[in-house]
């Protein structure tokens, strides 16, 4: 069951909002949103929040300037999604134009699991790094900082993940989400904690005199990838990160991106020019990710970090590639899960368990999140890993801290989770196979000590009716053209509608024309196959149709009932 609720619009806000010049229905959408400013919309980089802010940045930058000096060399270990992948991207890029002996190693998930383990700096020692830079992961790694400070190598953890109750004994941590840490914007992606320490470098490089005699490295040529990392990483678009991401869609847009950016636009058929959220998070960030889920994510970072456009249009091919693959491969596992699913009561459970043993390890993360859109549970989806191991990845609903829950199971059972870690949304463990029974058990036990009846039906918060002058390309475009994103979400209206026509379009999306007194609408429900009724209650968004050089606006619903 679904319930739709309208989002209250504090009027005050929005009368003030549109009195200082912003357009009526941005005011309305805005307000809702919690602004009740027009400078708290501002994207300028002068407002970003000052690296001296965030904890351990300018002891960073101090470590890795006096490793310049000296040349030492760096060893930047990312992990294996986009924005890990950015985030070691734009640490290449910068220390590359620093001075800095770098490169990278990306662990592969499947041989050596995630973070900076023990593996990882066996791995690393070969090409004898003085100083190991983590990039999204590390705050977890207590033994894999210990064995390189055995090995006499420095670490610098950069992370955004939550920590553990013990922290690494490493010789800088950055973390906005760090005991002590007083930096105002905790939702920083992996790549912005990187920007960040890349901006206290160059402010310590600065003092040192460092750019005397040549110029300074424009940080703001990365900001593509940092827009990037962040919005594929669906971490909350808070002020600060809407001003990151607002500042590299402009970027985009004006064509001043990287090559491999570009190219990765060029295969996904979508034109920079009018880059947007959507964008970044539906088809650039999926097809990076792809390299990390089914082959080795140092090929996302290759495309990211070449200035070579035919290289980079050959590595977006390549990417393009096994994203085709990787959806064959979850729409297989999806309709496993139908059959696991089928077997089950979800309407009387608090969350989800699944497993199959020829699920793919690198596309479980997806599933979880398409059974918990689809049921409105918290899931896990499992699939083999080492041997007598199973390795989940999880998707939360509101109401439940999947990190937090899962250190509860942890607590009421030590042995059982081997390995764990992540944020609210998202989560990933291991555990050994014959523990797959129990683990369910416990988890469903405390998801339903900590989720509330009503938290289990699924609420589809929207901005109400909107006008019919409104639904226009104009306004598609005036939508298209803003910061959505997570914590900041992307306009969803509400309306009655006669149902003129419907059909499916290769049976599983649903075509419609609707009729609202004397206007028609294009509109379709992607993924939905149950015919609508008559006259429907619509959830959707303003979309833009692009077709033979036309375009025109249609409604993508997301929920549709019975209209009352």
């Amino acid at each position: 069951m679904t319930r739709i609720v309208t989002r209250p619009v504090p009027t005050r806000a929005a009368l003030m909002l549109e009195q200082s010049g912003v357009h009526p229905l941005l005011a309305r959408l805005y307000a809702a949103r919690g602004i009740k400013e027009k400078s708290e919309l501002a994207t300028r980089l002068d407002a970003l929040l000052p690296p001296n802010q965030l904890k351990g940045a300018e002891e960073a930058a101090t470590l890795l300037a006096d490793a310049i000096a000296a040349q030492r060399r760096i060893l930047i270990v990312a992990d294996y999604d986009c924005d890990g992948a950015t985030a070691c991207a734009v640490g290449l890029r910068a220390l590359k134009a620093f001075g800095a002996t770098v490169d990278s190693l990306v662990p592969n998930r499947f041989d050596t699991g995630y973070g900076l383990s023990p593996e990882v700096v066996r791995l690393a020692a070969p090409r004898r790094p003085d100083l190991i830079v983590t990039v999204d992961n590390g705050i977890a790694s207590v033994d894999g900082v210990a064995e390189a400070k055995r090995r006499g190598i420095a670490t610098l953890i950069t992370d955004h993940h939550l920590p553990g109750p013990a922290l690494p004994a490493a010789d800088v941590i950055v973390n906005p989400n760090q005991p002590g840490c007083a930096f105002p914007s905790k939702a920083l992606a992996g790549v912005g904690v990187m920007f960040y320490v890349m901006l206290a470098l160059r402010a310590e490089l600065r003092k040192r005199g460092a750019f005397a005699d040549r110029k300074e490295p424009n940080l703001a040529e990365l900001l593509d990838l940092v827009a990037l990392g962040t919005v594929a990483d669906v971490v909350p678009l808070d002020r600060n990160n809407r001003i990151l991401v607002g500042q590299g869609l402009a970027r985009m847009r004006e064509g001043r991106l990287q090559a491999g950016v570009k190219a990765l636009f060029a295969v996904a058929g979508r034109d920079p020019a009018r880059a947007a959220t959507f964008d970044l998070g539906f088809a650039i960030g999926p097809r990076i990710n792809a390299a990390g889920r089914l082959a080795d994510m140092s090929l996302g970072i290759e495309a990211l970090t070449t200035d070579d456009p035919a290289r980079a249009l050959n590595i977006a091919q390549q990417l393009d590639a096994i994203n085709r693959e990787r959806r064959a491969i979850e729409a297989d596992m999806r309709e496993a899960a139908g059959i696991l699913l089928d077997g089950l009561d979800a309407d009387h459970r608090a969350s989800l368990v699944l497993f199959d043993p020829d699920w793919h390890q690198g596309v479980i993360g997806i599933l979880a999140g398409r059974v918990k859109e689809q049921l409105h549970r918290p899931t896990f989806a499992f699939a083999r890993g080492n041997a007598g191991e199973l390795k989940g990845s999880g998707r939360s609903i509101p109401g439940l801290h999947l990190r937090d829950a899962l250190d509860l199971v942890a607590k009421q059972r030590p042995s059982l989770l081997k390995r764990f870690g992540g944020h609210a949304a998202a989560a990933g463990l291991t555990i050994a196979e014959d523990d797959l029974a129990e683990f369910e058990s416990i988890f469903e036990a405390v998801a339903r000590m900590l989720i509330g009846p009503d938290e289990l039906t699924r609420t589809l918060a929207t901005d109400g009716a909107l006008e019919a002058g409104y639904r226009g390309i104009d306004t598609a475009r005036l939508l298209a053209g803003e910061i959505w994103g997570q914590g900041f979400p992307a306009p969803l209206f509400a309306d009655v509608f006669e149902v003129e026509q419907q059909r499916l379009l290769k049976d599983k999306h649903l075509k419609l024309t609707l009729r609202q007194g004397g206007a028609r609408f294009d509109a379709v429900r992607f993924n939905c196959a149950e015919p609508a009724p008559a006259r429907i209650e619509a959830a959707y968004k303003l979309d833009i149709n692009d077709w033979n050089g036309l375009s025109s606006v249609q409604l993508l619903i997301e929920h549709f009932a019975p209209a009352v």
